[in-house]
């Protein structure tokens, strides 16, 4: 093994002692270590004696361009000259937010703050390109980055007027992830890069601050211990806490430089332990193995999984922002903070967030010291505050929309180091774009296309706990309101219990001390979340709004014990697989199960949907059964009844009787007694919905369902039944046995049942028609549309056809009236969709059932898919379960084939969809770009389908 002088690390790298296993572990030293990749790089000796005049004869150092340069030059300069670096800064910019893919979001958005005179410190990015490079090549750069990477620094240097790695200002740099699409948390910082045994004492000197020097030396080598060579964090807390016990100190800002030399002497103490070798003395060598560190958070276990959750695909990989460092831990005319320019939670327009007087970023967000709220700042420091809010109003005016902004004071002066699109909630987005629009910063398209996303509104509309419900002895705990809605469930500690709780059908909630980017597996799968620690800004917190799960974060009244797997409040044990409800908008756990409501929309969701149908032209209806269930999708604004599922009204205790009188029937004759004994209840029923629909049009599916599900199971039940109507019990299970099939979903079901048993499909057919005859008589037009369901072949559906219309004439001559009406199938076997142009001579609609087309099309069971579909997408086989999302590729080709061909045969053919996927907006949009007339979905998913079909035109250019 070579051995350097003692200012540089050894470069052979084994992994002894306590080293790490958690995700971080995916970054190997062996296999990083510049020595193994980059034969050519200088030793720490020759880097630190080569001067920056030498940097700049490089090939690839090119000079800094004042102003943006738009995203196709910059791609099209990468691609012809190998380009990966991009300065910004003090004035100066490579990009601009429009190069987002290249740059990612954090470096597009620093390119754009610089070019419009924000107070950015200078700096570079790394371009996504070269990520996606390190990942396709073994880990390996691509030629050329190296030399860019120094000419970054040295423009560094000239903006700031420091020296990397030596003279008495030296420059430290931070090293910081930044992918095209915001993934808070996921991937890796490190803070305070290029320190050392002599640059902390020069640092110490030229700010005459020793203290400050070792605070951001011991935060250094946590930072890089934990980022880069995968060393617990816990190891350092562990040194800092032995510190801070034998010092009689409780808060880190309470340790004296003298202790904190000490705490830097036992960081290096574990971090030779964990990795076997001196920690890092050469810049240089320090900013390559960080760069790399990044570049592999790309493809962490938790970032993997935090694009599944989020459904992010299609980036090439993250870029590096490597920025100078400025520092908020310089005493108490320094601070660091983050805010959003308006409530992410309400949406209200006033500056929301927290910082801290004398410390760095990681403090705020990772809970470690309680913040203020960012309205002190202005008693503090007010002149900065003012700054601050004039700072984010006119990024806010720039960018058009609300802003999420992290900044730094450095002994007085302001600095901003990102901001970004602020993650909201469904009311806060409603609100926001509300006000925009008003105050004439957006135009309500834009306000439409980009400011309020479907899922929005999916949480805005989440229940929230009854008020009246809440007995203040049964609060156990109030913290931060930190997300908003309601939630209940059994306790949980651990992530992966969360996972497999609610894989298995259990509701949760998850409960921790505090979250870390390793718990967002357990997070997503939770109904809620609550902490014990951390601010409004926590982890916790931002992914909670994010995903629009309830959150109580920084609960300090309860005390964790995850070895016992409880938590208490002092005076109650709350023990694991208890049940609590808690309420996010008001910050409050309460013990048990209570009953949630569901919020009425407010006078600004309805201006907003109001833009939405402005900019929406394919109809959204939705799926219904009952006449309740009809008046709440027009609350939400459905625009009609897609799917209308007559079994379902079978189920009432006389007509299930009849039913099953129908169902054991041996006759002709006696299956239609039975049947007329339904025909009332039938008919009422599609009455009141007709009534309720007021003349919208009302898809109604005859009966679909296998014969033997309106049956009971048990013997015990079957022998009532045989002596409820009078039949034999060993002739009544002989009948119930015949009925029973190996595969029922492939089996005697749907048109099958109207062919075998035409007198079905005939009370059925009256019933409808007389319902609408009769609402006729009292002044309301009905066209009821008739669903033929499992039609496989044109013969199948011509069959049920001609009972329809025969029925139809009986009726129609019986009343001396008549009545419009259309008849057309449920898409839903592949061979209809290979057929469809046959099927369309005589079918008027078409409505693609995604369920079980998508069922039959992969040939996977709707209810035992779900043993092995978790498998599949941890594996990447799939990338979404197709029953949520459609899948294009296979089921969505027969969609798309079937709706060309019908329409070939009959120009004027209406077709929509009425799986549960016409409330997915990924969904939605396929069936926009399909050309589909409507799309049918729950009622609660109603405004999500009007919202994506809005985005779909205006995005398509055509609203």
């Amino acid at each position: 093994m070579e051995h350097r002088n003692d200012t540089c690390i050894e470069t052979g790298v084994a992994a002894t002692g306590d080293s790490a296993t958690h995700d971080h572990a995916s970054y190997h030293p062996e296999s990083h270590h510049p020595e193994f990749h980059h034969p050519e790089l200088k030793t720490a000796g020759e880097r630190m004696n080569t001067r920056p005049e030498e940097h700049q004869k490089d090939e690839n150092t090119r000079p800094i361009h004042q102003g943006p340069i738009h995203a196709e030059t910059v791609h099209a300069e990468s691609v012809r000259t190998g380009k990966h670096v991009y300065i910004f800064g003090a004035g100066a910019a490579e990009g601009d937010r429009s190069m987002k893919q290249l740059l990612g979001g954090k470096g597009a958005n620093l390119a754009e703050m610089s070019r419009i005179g924000m107070p950015v410190p200078a700096g570079f990015t790394i371009s996504t390109e070269a990520c996606h490079y390190y990942s396709e090549h073994d880990s390996t750069w691509p030629e050329g980055l190296r030399e860019q990477i120094r000419g970054g620094v040295m423009a560094i240097e000239e903006a700031m007027g420091q020296t990397f790695g030596r003279s008495r200002n030296p420059l430290l740099v931070s090293v910081r992830s930044g992918a095209a699409e915001s993934m808070p948390g996921m991937m890796d910082t490190v803070l305070n890069l290029g320190l050392n045994d002599t640059t902390v004492e020069m640092l110490a000197d030229h700010t005459n601050n020793e203290r400050f020097a070792y605070d951001s030396y011991r935060r250094f080598i946590d930072m890089f211990g934990d980022v880069v060579m995968g060393i617990p964090h816990s190891k350092f807390e562990e040194a800092i806490e032995s510190v801070k016990r034998d010092r009689g100190v409780e808060s880190d800002t309470d340790l004296d430089t003298a202790a904190l030399r000490e705490v830097v002497s036992l960081y290096k103490a574990v971090y030779r332990k964990a990795t076997g070798y001196m920690f890092p003395s050469d810049p240089y060598e320090q900013l390559e193995w960080a760069v790399n560190a990044v570049f592999s958070s790309w493809n962490s276990q938790r970032a993997v999984k935090y694009r599944k959750i989020n459904h992010i695909t299609g980036l090439l990989g993250t870029a590096v922002n490597v920025q100078a460092m400025v520092y908020g831990n310089m005493g108490d005319d320094s601070a660091t903070g983050v805010f959003f320019t308006r409530n992410p939670s309400t949406g209200e327009n006033v500056l929301y967030g927290e910082f801290l007087l004398n410390s760095q970023g990681e403090d705020v967000v990772a809970g470690i010291r309680t913040p203020q709220d960012i309205g002190e700042l202005k008693g503090v420091m007010p002149e900065q505050y003012g700054q601050l809010h004039d700072i984010g109003k006119r990024l806010e005016q720039h960018y058009g929309n609300m802003q999420d902004i992290e900044f730094t004071i450095q002994r007085g002066t302001l600095y901003i180091l990102q901001t970004r699109s602020g993650k909201r909630t469904g009311r806060a987005a409603i609100r926001i774009a509300h006000d925009l629009v008003a105050d004439g910063l957006v135009s309500k398209r834009t306000a439409v296309k980009s400011l309020v996303e479907p899922r929005h509104l999916d949480q805005l509309l989440h229940p929230q706990i009854d008020s009246e419900q809440v007995d203040e002895k049964e609060i156990l705990a109030t913290g931060l309101p930190a997300s908003p809605g309601a939630a209940v469930g059994k306790v949980v500690f651990d992530s992966k219990v969360a996972e497999t709780e609610a894989a298995a059908g259990h509701p949760v909630i998850l409960v921790r001390i505090e979250t870390s980017p390793e718990d967002v597996g357990g997070m997503a799968a939770a109904e809620g979340i609550l902490t014990s620690r951390g601010g409004m800004t926590s982890h916790a917190a931002v992914v909670a709004r994010g995903w629009g799960k309830p959150c109580v974060a920084g609960c300090e009244g309860i005390i964790i014990d995850y070895d016992n797997h409880t938590f208490t409040n002092g005076s109650t044990i709350v023990r694991e697989g208890d049940w609590i409800s808690m309420d996010g908008t008001k910050g409050l756990v309460l013990m048990g199960q209570k009953e949630v409501v569901y919020p009425e929309p407010d006078q600004d969701y309805r201006d907003f949907m109001e833009w939405v149908d402005e900019y929406r032209s394919m109809r959204v209806r939705t799926n219904a059964d009952t006449p309740e269930d009809a008046r709440r999708a027009l609350e939400f604004g459905a625009e009609g009844i897609g799917l209308c599922r007559t079994e379902h009204m079978f189920f009432g205790k006389d007509r299930i009787r009849a039913i099953r009188r129908m169902i054991v029937s041996e006759t002709t004759r006696a299956r239609k007694e039975a049947l007329a004994e339904l025909l009332p209840y039938q008919k009422e029923d599609f009455k009141e919905i007709f009534r309720t629909m007021a003349g919208y049009p009302v898809t109604i599916r005859l009966l679909d369902p296998p014969l033997h599900e309106f049956l009971p199971d048990t013997e015990e039940e079957l022998n009532e039944l045989a002596d409820e109507l009078g039949l034999k019990r060993s002739r009544f299970a002989n009948k119930v046995r015949n009925l029973k099939e190996f595969n029922p979903m492939l089996g005697h079901r749907g048109c099958r049942l109207g062919i075998t048993f035409p007198e079905i499909t005939e009370m059925q057919t009256r019933a409808i028609l007389e319902a609408a005859l009769e609402l006729k008589e009292d002044g309301l037009v009905v066209e009821p549309e008739i669903m033929i369901p499992l039609v496989g072949t044109s013969q199948e559906f011509r069959a049920q056809k001609w009972v329809i219309d025969h029925t139809a004439e009986e009726i129609f001559a019986e009343v001396s009236d008549s009545v419009r009406y259309h008849v057309g199938t449920m898409i839903e076997i592949p061979r209809a969709a290979l057929v469809a142009d046959q099927i369309a001579k005589d079918a008027e609609f078409f409505s693609f059932g995604t369920n079980d087309l998508t069922q039959m099309t992969f040939g996977y069971s709707r209810d035992d898919a779900g043993k092995f579909l978790g498998e599949y997408l941890r594996e990447g086989i799939l990338q979404d379960d197709p029953f949520q999302v459609l899948d294009t590729e296979g089921v969505g080709q027969l969609v798309s084939m079937a709706t060309q061909n019908g329409r070939k045969r009959r120009p004027d053919l209406k077709v929509g969809i009425c799986g549960e996927h016409g409330g997915e907006p990924r969904s939605v949009t396929f069936c926009y770009q399909q050309g589909l007339n409507y799309v049918s979905c729950s009622p609660f998913r109603v405004p999500i389908a009007r919202l994506a079909a809005a985005q779909a035109c205006i995005a398509d250019d055509r609203c």
